[in-house]
């Protein structure tokens, strides 16, 4: 029986750590601060004071947010732009990059030519607004899903992924009679599960994280993003519709700083939640395509 000699830290090891751990602990702080003024009672809380833990734990912040029609609002916006952003990000970036790997098909080198041109330069601000202004689609949630269905690394590393599945599975499959949509969604949809639960997070997180382009392209506050409501909740040190929405002025009782805390908690729970159930999903399906034969 053989036994595997514990490797011996060195000088430079410990001190790699501690900084590591160090590091690590000043990162997580202000999680620490926002999650404890968040559930702190709004008589106890003393502002400029870090909190560890609440002293007096308190769901008035989170009730009075949740009661409030611009926070619904926007979390209604983010979830429609989430999901069916997420959905066609989906559907367009698999479709297109399965297509890219037939070599037979017309036009696929100027097509695959013009996703890498893409991929190194970039149109900018001012001719994607007036794109988008010209299209119709201001002040529409459909400007933040239409103006990113897909991206040039997103399609390069699916392609990627698809070519290293066994060109003979897809053979078999037009034998026994399958067309190549039957292929496509018989065949590859089903082993492509790891990649496309790795970029369904992808797309879901950015989409839940809009904040620039709906900062630029919606101006009704009626229609704002999660993200663009906790900025001005926090950056612009205004309620903005959380105080004058819903609550008849009811955060006059409520510290504003428990308020923000409590937006951006909420902003952040749902990835939170979802994400350590698709980590395994997300390693696998990147690495996937790392290697191809």
């Amino acid at each position: 029986m053989s036994f595997v000699a514990r490797k011996k830290l060195t000088l430079f090891d410990w001190v790699n750590y501690s900084l590591l751990a160090i590091i690590s602990i000043i990162c997580i702080f202000p999680f620490i601060y926002v999650f404890s003024v968040s559930f702190t009672d709004p008589k106890a809380y003393i502002p400029l004071q870090f909190y560890l833990f609440p002293e007096k734990w308190s769901l008035l912040a989170y009730k009075y947010i949740l009661s409030t029609n611009s926070f619904i609002n926007a979390l209604k916006s983010t979830v429609f732009i989430t999901v069916i952003g997420t959905i066609l990000n989906v559907i367009v970036s698999f479709s297109m990059a399965y297509a890219l790997t037939k070599k037979t098909m017309p036009g696929r080198g100027i097509m695959m030519s013009a996703v890498i041109f893409t991929l190194v330069f970039n149109a900018g601000i001012v001719p994607s607004y007036i794109l988008i202004k010209e299209l119709g689609l201001l002040n529409s949630y459909w400007s933040l899903i239409w103006s990113g269905l897909t991206s040039a690394w997103s399609l390069i590393v699916i392609k990627s992924f698809l070519e290293s599945l066994p060109s003979e599975l897809e053979d078999s499959g037009r034998i026994d009679g399958c067309s190549d949509l039957g292929v496509f969604l018989r065949i590859v949809i089903p082993l492509s599960m790891p990649a496309i639960a790795a970029f369904t997070l992808f797309f879901a997180v950015a989409h839940w994280n809009t904040y620039f382009n709906a900062l630029i392209y919606i101006s009704d506050s009626k229609k704002w993003t999660l993200q663009v409501l906790v900025k001005t909740l926090v950056i612009d040190s205004d309620s903005n519709g959380v105080g004058q929405a819903g609550a008849g002025g009811d955060d006059r009782v409520l510290p504003q700083e428990t308020i923000r805390m409590a937006s951006i908690m909420l902003s952040m729970a749902p990835i939170l939640i979802v994400y350590p159930f698709l980590q395994k999903h997300f390693a696998k399906g990147v690495m996937l395509g790392s290697v191809k034969g």
